[in-house]
Order: C-alpha cells, then structure tokens, then sequence
C-alpha cells in the first residue's frame, strides 16, 4: 500500500473517469424513432468526431448498426430526472417520446430526430464501426450540431458511474495560458 492509498476496486475505476455528459441518444428504424440514455461518450481528438458506447443489449443498437445514423441530445439539470427514467425503460416495449412527454424535431441530415428539451443536439453518422465487436465502442462524424442561444451556459450532468451526478461547477477562465493550445480558446 503505497503511503495514503488504499486499493480501489478494478470493477469500480470507471467512477473515476466516467468520461462525458449524460446524453440522449435518438436513433429510428423503418419503424419507429428510439430514444436512450448514455454515460459512456466522449469527443475523439478535436475534430468533429465522437464515440460512446452502445452494446447489443441496448435496443438501439439495431437501429444504430442497420442505418448508421443517431442524435446525441445533451440535457440539463432540469431533464436529469427523466433522463435516468429514460434509462430504465426498453424501447423494445415503450415508446419513450410518448411516455416522457418529449418532443421530436426534424433533424436536417440525419433520419433520427432532434429532442426539443435538450440545449443542444448533434446530429451523426457512424465513422467506424472495427471497435463494436470488442468494445461497443462506435466513432461517429458529427454531420451538423444545433444549440439553443438562450440555453448556451446550461450546465451539463454527468453520472458519477453509482447513480449519482454533478453537473457542471464554476467555470475557471484560464484561456489566456493555453499558449500551446490558443487555437482552441477562440469561439
């Protein structure tokens, strides 16, 4: 036992790093437009790509590997409730739009619709695939992204990986000593 440390769990690492936001991901079949929550996401490099985690157990899955296509919609504090019951629920039994009261907006390149609630929604297709049979892991090309102007400071949430969130705390300016990075201070 090195000094104040005590061992941590391997099966409970994941809480420290849980990676991203809370997110809605919308995806639709031939049949009908899905709505789940993930806490496995993340920005890959600084250009316009994502990943985040979506397994065969998820019922969007199916939709996500036959066409390709989803939105990831970001919700506040003041979604985090029905976000976590969205989580809870199969769309293989519920229709989750309906059930939560959410509204679908069309979205400009993807077949998946935007959620209205949320303050910001991106559409994406998938990029690559080769880490899904391993990993659930998908990168996807962010096609187009939309926020609301009037919701632009609202705080996103993030799963503490034990039912538990925080969302975003006081926002530190230090853009002035990013010299090597100054490139990705500017708006």
């Amino acid at each position: 036992m090195p000094g104040r440390f005590v061992e941590y769990p391997l099966d409970r690492v994941h809480r420290l790093f849980e990676p991203g936001p809370i997110v809605l991901v919308s995806t639709a079949d031939d049949e009908r437009a899905n709505l789940m929550t993930n806490g496995f996401n993340m920005p890959v490099r600084h250009s316009a790509n994502l990943a985040l985690v979506i397994g065969r157990w998820d019922y969007s899955f199916t939709a996500l590997r036959e066409t390709g296509e989803c939105v990831i919609a970001l919700p506040d504090r003041g979604l985090l409730e029905t976000t976590v019951d969205i989580g809870n629920v199969s769309g293989a039994e519920v229709d989750k739009w309906d059930r939560f009261g959410l509204t679908p907006l069309p979205a400009e390149v993807v077949r998946p619709p935007l959620v209205s609630e949320c303050f910001a929604n991106v559409e994406c297709t998938v990029a690559d695939d080769r880490l899904v049979a391993d990993y659930d892991l998908w990168v996807l090309r962010v096609e187009k992204a939309w926020i609301d102007p009037e919701a632009a400071d609202a705080a996103e949430v993030h799963h503490r990986g034990d039912g538990t969130f925080s969302t975003n705390g006081e926002r530190i300016d230090l853009r002035n000593r990013m010299r090597k990075w100054e490139s990705l201070t500017r708006d």
